[in-house]
């Protein structure tokens, strides 16, 4: 590899003091480096498709910053394919490879060509109102449709591959990747998964009963979820959020749905410890 952009998210690199020596460890080392400062806007604005000038396109991208840098960085950098390699400034970091005290030792790895390129499955949606889809989220963690007013509940069904499965009132449901298993849906009290499965999770959020629990899906599977009336037969308002970016208004009668993308997160592993080994690192 020898052409890296540096994508570091400012608020967690004051100064760019962390920014500033990786890129010259790189330069040094005859590598061609360009960087980009991200602030929270960015990382959590619309999304929109990183595109590289001909012969611009960078071998890898080294990412600064948490977890939200990261899932920015997955969206922007997927339709080229373009590897990703984290580097945790931020709290726990499950998608960060590296730690912040370790990063001159994974930089001379990665210069050296002794790394691998693990590949995550993401999601699509898109809203479809009307009978027609408008919009399309991209994520790698989840897709999550959520009430819009506090302190309702919202109603809603859920069908997987056209088939009715449950009729919901709850604050909203998760539909996560395994890689998204530790993010939003463990939160809401649904299961770890090892990030390399392909299957998908199907959480509701404080649901009202007493009953229901995380669904395990294929990774083939088809979710829809519908926003029925509500109890009074008023409208009711929702919204869906992609990795807790992207963010698509939903009203009664519109349908979210959601599946597998054809498109696949390459993500720069360094180390072969298992994903149980990460876990305890990382929780305790």
């Amino acid at each position: 590899m020898n052409r890296f952009l540096i994508r570091t998210n400012e608020s967690k690199d004051p100064g760019l003091k962390v920014t500033a020596s990786i890129e010259d460890f790189l330069v040094s080392r005859g590598k061609v480096v360009a960087v980009e400062s991200l602030d929270d806007a960015k990382i959590y604005g619309k999304e929109i498709s990183a595109v590289f000038e001909e012969g611009e396109r960078p071998d890898a991208v080294i990412v600064l910053g948490g977890d939200g840098t990261m899932l920015r960085s997955a969206r922007d950098f997927v339709e080229e394919g373009v590897p990703l390699l984290g580097i945790n400034l931020g709290g726990l970091g499950y998608l960060a490879e590296v730690d912040k005290d370790g990063i001159f030792p994974a930089l001379e790895r990665l210069c050296e060509g002794d790394f691998f390129i693990e590949e995550r499955m993401m999601l699509e949606g898109s809203i479809i109102r009307g009978k027609a889809p408008v919009n399309r989220a991209l994520a790698l963690n989840d897709i999550s449709v959520l009430k819009s007013q506090p302190f309702r509940a919202i109603n809603f069904d859920v069908y997987v591959n056209g088939q009715f499965l449950k009729a919901y009132s709850a604050d909203g449901v998760v539909i996560s990747t395994p890689t998204g298993s530790t993010g939003y849906n463990l939160s809401a009290g649904g299961p770890i998964v090892e990030p390399g499965a392909e299957l998908l999770v199907l959480t509701p959020v404080c649901p009202h009963t007493m009953n229901s629990r995380s669904i395990i899906l294929s990774a083939e599977d088809e979710v829809l979820i519908e926003i029925r009336d509500a109890k009074n037969g008023g409208e009711q308002l929702a919204f869906a959020m992609s990795d807790g970016a992207s963010h698509f208004e939903l009203k009664t009668g519109d349908g979210f749905v959601m599946r597998r993308s054809d498109k696949r997160t390459r993500i720069i592993k360094l180390n072969r410890e298992s994903f149980l080994e990460v876990l305890k690192t990382k929780m305790s």
